[in-house]
């Protein structure tokens, strides 16, 4: 089974009646409850089903737990990291988002959704503004598939589309992809690369934009589809790890 922890801040649940109503079980027990569909879930989170047949084993960390529910050994126990985070960026901690960093470039996949691209640990393995335009209006959107042979978008079709999203556009001040997966166009005109790659160190990282809190965004079917892509591409490979530093010559001349 893949290793997966779902990371939420879990502020807005508790401070917001109209995402309380969106999201009882937080935004992250809803993230782990699809998952989980095909899946065990390996901590106490409530209202989610269990089956012993799936590919995921699941947990979940908030930001209030001690170390941000991110240990040193849960991140050993951890083959993909999920990440939703928004108000609270700031009150996550320089030791943790390096302790994430590290694992990141030891193979640890990272998936980063929607307000995520503000958080300390992706600006920090982009190492640029992660900012881009956004719009709160409540309208429609239209997430196009652009690299149709790619894994992650494995049983998605041409297009999700989606009857509110808030509008992310470009500029997105992030890194050239290493490859692109999906590109949102929104009413106003606005287009927005929504899903995106990277690899750094061994570590393979998803960025994908919806996920509003407000809007049920993850109780799309094709969403949900897309995570549970994605977590099963970033999971890491059986790879060797290399070596670095002072290397003897393999051939004496």
């Amino acid at each position: 089974m893949i290793r997966v922890t779902v990371w939420n801040e879990f502020r807005h649940e508790q401070s917001n009646p109209v995402v309380q109503e969106m999201y009882p079980d937080g935004i992250h027990g809803q993230i782990a409850n699809f998952l989980v569909e095909s899946g065990l879930l390996a901590s106490s989170e409530p209202k989610v089903n269990m089956s012993a047949q799936g590919q995921f084993k699941v947990r979940t960390a908030t930001l209030d737990e001690p170390e941000h529910g991110l240990t040193q050994q849960v991140l050993e126990e951890t083959d993909v990291l999920i990440w939703w985070g928004h108000i609270a960026h700031n009150e996550v901690e320089d030791s943790i988002v390096e302790r994430v960093q590290k694992r990141v470039l030891e193979g640890m996949g990272l998936i980063v959704l929607h307000s995520g691209h503000f958080s300390k640990i992706f600006k920090k393995l982009m190492g640029t503004s992660c900012d881009l335009k956004w719009r709160e209006d409540g309208r429609n959107s239209v997430i196009w598939n652009v690299n149709p042979s790619h894994p992650i978008v494995e049983g998605i079709g041409d297009f999700i589309e989606l009857e509110q999203e808030e509008m992310y556009g470009e500029h997105f001040d992030i890194p050239t992809p290493d490859e692109l997966i999906f590109v949102s166009w929104f009413p106003g005109g606005e287009v927005f690369r929504s899903g995106c790659t990277f690899r750094r160190g061994t570590g393979k990282i998803f960025y994908f934009q919806p996920g509003h809190e407000t809007y049920p965004s993850y109780y799309n079917e094709k969403v949900q589809q897309v995570i549970k892509n994605a977590v099963k591409w970033c999971a890491p490979t059986q790879n060797i790890m290399p070596t670095y530093g002072h290397f003897e010559a393999r051939q004496n001349s």
